[in-house]
């Protein structure tokens, strides 16, 4: 699985709007086939960033998910809209989605 989290930090006057900024793009990011998740957050120490965490299959459907046509859209909508470079950490992992959290297990 290739595992991605993406923070954001958006200018103020799109803070608030940030994910129906973003809807569109995330909704079809989400209908892809090779999509795992596709899930946003909002930080509890700074109200202008979000973090994205995604996941994909394998490196062929990150790859669909980057040519795709709502990938290019959604980034043209976010660069109006971002008060700093993103910051992005992409790494593959030998599991298909969430796993169960051990400590904590019921």
């Amino acid at each position: 699985m290739i595992f991605i989290a993406v923070r954001f930090t958006a200018r103020p006057e799109h803070a608030d709007t940030w994910l129906d900024l973003v809807a569109d793009f995330t909704r079809a990011t989400r209908e892809e086939p090779g999509n795992l998740f596709f899930d946003w957050s909002r930080s509890v120490d700074d109200p202008h960033q979000y973090v994205l965490l995604e996941a994909f299959a394998d490196a062929e459907a990150g790859a669909a998910h980057v040519a795709s046509a709502h990938f290019k859209a959604g980034l043209e909508t976010m660069a109006g809209a971002i008060a700093a470079t993103p910051e992005i950490i992409n790494v593959e992992v030998p599991q298909q989605g969430w796993g169960a959290m051990a400590e904590l297990a019921r």
